[in-house]
């Protein structure tokens, strides 16, 4: 049965919040499993003989999947179902996941994980599209926006901890079974509580387009990736442009297409433009720092992966109760007020970042910067999703999710140069182009010091620099967003 608008107008109740868990389950396992394979990779290689290569493309595959069709599958869901389409992938996602964990062979491995990627690629926008489905009252939508979001993030922090517990406990391949309960979970009563959308009057998905959009994220992000991890050369910027030339061919199209994959004219939009910018610039920013300050802890410090999962547990229990509170606080403050006000934690938390190194000042500043993601993520995907017709809601949350992977990706990209600038800057052609490096190729303890102390100064840069690119994101938003009232009194 397709939901219509008369449906949609109908006040939410107790249903539909047992709805809104059952894809948050699904959501905070699919996180979980992306994140556990950060201290599986080296069980992995041990038991099925992995080289270096086919490690990256272990790690990566699934990345690269998500966020190559993320798009593809939002528009697809609109078109066909979006209930329909989520429960495939619910099903594919849970098949795809116990043959990862029995592979005999890294290429079965990598070949599981691209799969998994697939799928993941459809669970993300089916579930946000089917959230705004769930809840018209958009009070009510941003708090399930907050409570998903907050999902996520605790999988992707819990992941690296959970991860640690299974393979002390069991067999690498276990690592790859905690999604799988959950898909049973949801392909059990999906089809009872989640209501079918989707688009009557949308046309047949243009083909091409889906291999330009291809063609333009695949190569950007490995892009990206090759440029974090070897710096710039003709490989990374050979994707770059490769993956700029069939974007700017993909854009193209799509203005002419009466039906396109992805409706450009939205970014004509002001506050569709600048929130999805805003977030894909958080996202960039923060998650970078996330990454070198976790490396900080491994590194530096000396933690062991487990350890350092732990010293991240402070800043997911401030992101919970931040994503919890943000909504609440969006009822009588106006989102030009209540983001940049949020952004202002991020950015105190970067601030005392550059100026530590001390462990527990470096947890509490990281815990401090978790405040900052609730405001911008739980009212910018609402503004995004609620400022296109509810045809379009699965192709918005494709949008949404697609720029959280590639701000990610440059990120790890921009601020990784960063941090290896200052390093080489600090070692004088010592201890290699990054302290990971020093370590493996065991140089003196000398030459290891310092080479510590220049990640650190890389790291402190590193946080500046965002810290000064957040406050100009904050100022954007207030301006853009002047206009927009509080959430609704309903």
């Amino acid at each position: 049965m397709t939901l219509t608008t008369e449906d949609a107008a109908v006040k939410t109740g107790r249903r539909q919040w047992i709805a809104l868990g059952v894809l948050c389950l699904a959501t905070l396992l699919v996180s979980l499993d992306l994140f556990v394979m950060l201290l599986a990779v080296p069980a992995v290689t041990e038991a099925l003989g992995a080289t270096s290569s086919q490690q990256l493309w272990i790690l990566d595959v699934y990345g690269f999947m998500v966020a190559g069709l993320m798009i593809t599958m939002g528009n697809l869901g609109d078109r066909i179902g979006r209930r329909r389409l989520l429960l495939t992938a619910a099903a594919v996602f849970g098949v795809a996941s116990i043959v990862a964990a029995y592979s005999v062979s890294p290429g079965m491995l990598i070949g599981a994980r691209a799969v998994l990627g697939i799928a993941g690629a459809a669970i993300a926008p089916c579930t946000l599209s089917l959230i705004s489905t769930l809840f018209p009252d958009e009070r009510q939508r941003t708090t399930a926006l907050g409570v998903w979001a907050g999902c996520f993030t605790v999988g992707a922090t819990v992941g690296p901890i959970v991860g640690g517990v299974l393979l002390n406990h069991f067999w690498w391949g276990s690592a790859f079974l905690i999604g799988v309960p959950a898909m049973v979970v949801l392909l059990a009563v999906g089809p009872i509580l989640l209501p079918e959308y989707r688009d009557e009057k949308a046309g047949r998905i243009d083909v091409p387009s889906v291999a330009l959009s291809l063609a333009a994220i695949l190569p950007a992000i490995h892009g990206l990736k090759h440029l974090a991890s070897h710096g710039v050369g003709t490989t990374s910027v050979g994707a770059l442009l490769i993956g700029g030339v069939f974007g700017w061919i993909f854009v193209r199209r799509q203005r002419r297409l009466a039906d396109p994959l992805v409706d450009v004219s939205l970014f004509t939009r002001p506050t569709f433009s600048v929130t999805l910018g805003s977030m894909l610039a958080f996202s960039m920013l923060s998650g970078g720092v996330m990454v070198f300050v976790a490396q900080f802890f491994q590194l530096v410090q000396g933690m062991t992966p487990l350890a350092a999962g732990l010293a991240l547990v402070p800043g997911m229990i401030t992101t919970t109760i931040a994503f919890q509170l943000a909504p609440r606080l969006a009822r009588r403050i106006r989102p030009a007020v209540l983001i940049p006000a949020g952004i202002a934690f991020t950015v105190a938390g970067m601030i005392v970042v550059t100026q530590t190194t001390s462990t527990i000042v470096l947890v509490i500043a990281f815990a401090i910067t978790c405040l900052g993601p609730a405001p911008l993520v739980t009212l910018g995907t609402n503004l995004v999703i609620g400022s296109v017709p509810p045809e379009k809601a699965g192709s918005a949350g494709a949008l949404t999710q697609t720029s959280n992977e590639f701000g990610y990706s440059l990120g790890i990209a921009v601020l990784g140069s960063v941090v290896t600038v200052v390093y080489r800057s600090h070692m004088d052609g010592r201890g290699g182009n990054s302290l990971g490096e020093a370590i493996s190729q065991g140089v003196p303890a000398d030459v290891l010091a310092q080479a510590r102390e220049a990640f650190t100064s890389g790291l402190h840069v590193a946080a500046g620099v965002t810290a000064v690119a957040l406050t100009v994101v904050a100022v954007v938003i207030a301006v853009t967003l002047r206009k927009a009232p509080p959430l609704n009194r309903q």
